[in-house]
């Protein structure tokens, strides 16, 4: 895993890591063949842009807004299973797609945030933890209110 020397190279990374994934959804918009889906990846990789932007803020600024919020978390990516990316990909599979991602990112700031030994960078990675939990959260909000209703 990948360590870090000051809160500069976190927010690189995270700032990186946004990057990455506006491009990953800008990517799946252009493969998709469904309008509704194309729709659905565009408006993923503008609240990604929302985010990096909010992070290049913070680095421009030097402040943080750090919560004690907890985010509810549904679980409902512990029961589905991994999808891949297709051109022919639905609303459900996108939004699992997204799910996992979000998951995987909580997880690897989480992880980052317990090996840190500066408090601040602790801080900083559990924030940011924090953020693409509630990033997870919308997306299982969204598959519950759709999906699981449909069905």
């Amino acid at each position: 895993m990948k360590e870090f020397k000051n809160i500069t190279e976190i927010l690189d990374f995270a700032i990186g890591e946004e990057q990455a994934a506006v491009d990953f959804y800008l990517l799946l918009a252009a493969q998709s063949k469904s309008t509704e889906t194309k729709k659905i990846f565009h408006e993923f990789a503008e609240e990604e842009m929302r985010h990096k932007a909010n992070l290049t803020k913070i680095k421009e600024n030097g402040t943080l807004k750090l919560s004690d919020e907890k985010v509810r978390d549904l679980r409902i990516t512990e029961y589905l299973v991994n999808v891949k990316p297709t051109p022919n990909m639905g609303f459900q599979e996108a939004l699992i797609l997204a799910m996992k991602k979000e998951k995987a990112a909580f997880r690897m700031y989480t992880i980052l945030a317990a090996q840190a030994d500066d408090p601040a960078v602790k801080q900083l990675l559990e924030s940011l933890a924090l953020e693409e939990s509630r990033h997870k959260l919308r997306f299982e909000i969204e598959y519950d209110d759709v999906v699981f209703k449909e069905n």
